[in-house]
C-alpha cells in the first residue's frame, strides 16, 4: 500500500477535531451532570426552589441552546439581554455539534477512501495520525488545564472576552435573569474539568492505541 503524508495529516486533523467537539459536547448533552450537582451545590437551599423546579429551568433553558423554538427558563424571570447572551450560546453550542457531526463524517469518508484506493497514512518519526492527533491536543489542553488551575476565575472572563468580544450581557443581574442562581461557576468549573479530563483520556487512548501498534510492526 502506497504511504501518504497529506493523509496522515488529515486524519490527524479529523481525529483531534472529533474528539475536542465531542468532549465539549459532553457536559452539553449529559443533563444528569447537571442534575448531579443539585444537591451537593445546595441549590435549593440558596434559591428556595425545588429539585424539580430547578430542572425544568435548566432544561428549558438548555432545549433553547440546542435548537428549540422558544426561550424559557420555567418559573424563573428573564430578561431580553439574558435571552440574547443565551441566543449567543446556541450558536456555539449548535456549531460545536455540527462540527461533532462533519468530522466524524469527513473521518469515515477518509477512511473508505484509503481503504478503496489503497493508501495508507505515513507515520512520521515511526508515529500514525492518531498519535499526532493525541500529543497535539493533549498537549495543547494540558496547557490550557494548568493555566485555568491557577485562576479560574480570570479564565472564566477571559473565555467570555474571547467568544463573547464586546458584550457584556453574559455578567447577569441574579434580580433579572435568575437562571444564574441556579448556575453557579463551580458548575461551570466542573463542566470545564469534565472537558478536559475527557480530552486527556482520549488523548491517552489515542497515543497508547498507536504505540501498541508500533510495538507489533516492529516500526515504534
Amino acid at each position: 500500500m502506497k504511504e501518504s503524508k497529506p493523509l496522515c495529516a488529515l486524519l490527524a486533523v479529523l481525529t483531534a477535531l472529533a474528539l475536542l467537539t465531542a468532549s465539549i459536547a459532553a457536559p452539553i448533552l449529559c443533563r444528569p451532570f447537571y442534575y448531579a450537582h443539585i444537591g451537593p451545590m445546595g441549590l435549593e437551599e440558596r434559591t428556595g426552589l425545588t429539585q424539580d423546579e430547578i430542572k425544568t429551568a435548566f432544561n428549558e433553558m438548555l432545549d433553547y441552546c440546542l435548537g428549540g423554538a422558544e426561550f424559557s427558563t420555567g418559573v424563573l424571570k428573564w430578561s431580553e439581554d439574558g435571552k440574547a447572551h443565551f441566543t449567543d450560546v446556541r450558536v456555539l453550542f449548535l456549531l460545536d455539534l455540527r462540527v461533532l457531526g462533519v468530522s466524524l463524517g469527513l473521518l469515515a469518508a477518509v477512511l473508505l477512501y484509503a481503504r478503496f484506493t489503497g493508501r495508507t497514512p505515513a507515520r512520521p518519526l515511526g508515529r500514525g495520525p492518531g498519535f499526532w492527533a493525541g500529543a497535539g491536543l493533549g498537549a495543547a489542553f494540558l496547557l490550557v488545564g494548568a493555566l485555568a488551575a491557577l485562576d479560574f476565575d480570570r479564565a472564566f472572563v477571559l473565555f467570555h472576552a474571547l467568544f463573547f468580544p464586546g458584550k457584556d450581557n453574559w455578567l447577569f443581574d441574579p434580580a433579572e435573569d435568575q437562571i444564574i442562581n441556579i448556575l453557579p461557576q463551580e458548575y461551570f468549573r466542573d463542566c470545564a474539568l469534565l472537558i478536559l479530563a475527557l480530552l486527556v483520556l482520549g488523548c491517552a487512548v489515542l497515543i497508547g492505541l498507536d504505540l501498541r501498534r508500533g510495538r507489533r510492526t516492529g516500526r515504534g
